[in-house]
C-alpha cells in the first residue's frame, strides 16, 4: 500500500520546528560553553579567580547566602521594588501616551520635554529624590518609575500615531466618536508597540531599582553588589549579578508569554 507523500505545507512546518529546536539547542550550548570556559579559565590560571570569580565560587556563594537565610530576603526586596516600579511606570507611561494622543495640541507642546526627560540621566535625580522622599524603599521605586515611564510613553505614543488617518476617517464617517476610534482601531493596531513597551519597561525597571539600591538601600541585590565591591568580596558581586540576570530573564519571559497569548 502506498504511503502518501507529505505536503509542502507539512514539510515547511517540519523545517520551522527543526529550526526552532536548533535555536534552542544553540542557546543552551552557548551558555554551557561560556560557563565551562569561565570555570576552566579560572582553574588553569588564564585569569585571577579573585577578580573574575568562577561558576563554582558563584554557586558556593549563592548556597552560603541561602543557608544563612539572607538570599531570599534580598531577592524579595529587589523583586518587590522592581514589580512595583514596572507596574507604576508602565501604567503612568500608557496613560500619558493616551492623553497625548487624545490632545494633539498638548502633544505638540510637551513633545520636546519628553525628549529631554528621556535623554536625562535619571541617576542625577537620586540625591534630590533622597531629600524629597527619604532614604527608603519609596525613593527606589520612584527611581524605577522615572526611568521606565518616559520610555513607555514615547514607545506607546509612537504606536498610536502610526494608525493611518484613513482608518480613523472611515470610523468618523460611520459615526464613531473619539473613544470608539481609540478602542476599535488605534488600540488594537498598537498591540505590538504595547508589548514592545512592556519588554523595554522590564529592563528599565531593573535598572532603576539597582541604581536606587546603589544610592540608599540597606538590603537587596543592588546593596549586595555595592557591599561586595566595597569589601572586595567579588564572589558576592558576581553571585548577585547572576541572580539578578536570572530574575530579569524570568520577568522578561513572563512578558513574552503574555505577548503570545495576546497575539493568539
Amino acid at each position: 500500500m502506498k504511503t502518501e507523500a507529505p505536503s509542502l505545507h507539512t514539510l515547511y512546518l517540519r523545517r520551522l520546528r527543526k529550526r526552532e529546536w536548533f535555536v534552542r539547542f544553540m542557546r543552551i550550548f552557548v551558555l554551557l560553553f561560556v560557563v565551562t570556559l569561565w570555570e576552566v579559565g579560572a582553574r588553569i590560571g588564564w585569569f585571577d579567580p579573585f577578580i573574575m570569580s568562577s561558576p563554582s565560587r558563584v554557586i558556593d556563594t549563592i548556597a552560603r547566602l541561602y543557608n544563612e537565610g539572607s538570599l531570599l530576603g534580598h531577592i524579595g526586596i529587589t523583586l518587590y521594588e522592581t514589580v512595583m516600579g514596572f507596574l507604576l511606570g508602565t501604567g503612568i507611561g500608557v496613560l500619558i501616551a493616551i492623553v497625548l494622543w487624545w490632545l494633539p495640541l498638548v502633544n505638540r507642546i510637551l513633545d520636546p520635554y519628553l525628549v529631554v526627560l528621556n535623554a536625562l540621566p535619571k541617576i542625577a535625580l537620586g540625591p534630590i529624590l533622597i531629600v524629597w522622599i527619604g532614604a527608603g524603599r519609596a525613593s527606589i521605586i520612584v527611581m524605577a518609575v522615572l526611568i521606565s515611564f518616559v520610555v513607555t510613553a514615547v514607545t506607546v505614543l509612537a504606536g498610536f500615531m502610526e494608525t493611518t488617518d484613513e482608518k480613523q476617517l472611515l470610523m468618523r464617517t460611520l459615526g464613531a466618536n473619539k473613544w470608539q476610534i481609540f478602542q476599535k482601531v488605534v488600540l488594537p493596531a498598537s498591540v505590538p508597540n504595547l508589548i514592545s513597551a512592556l519588554k523595554i519597561s522590564v529592563g528599565m525597571s531593573w535598572v532603576g531599582v539597582i541604581v536606587g539600591e546603589y544610592l540608599v538601600s540597606q538590603a537587596g541585590l543592588g546593596y549586595l553588589i555595592v557591599y561586595g565591591g566595597q569589601v572586595f568580596k567579588l564572589d558576592l558581586v558576581m553571585a548577585s549579578i547572576v541572580v539578578l540576570c536570572v530574575l530579569a530573564a524570568l520577568m522578561y519571559y513572563a512578558v513574552a508569554l503574555i505577548e503570545k497569548r495576546v497575539r493568539r
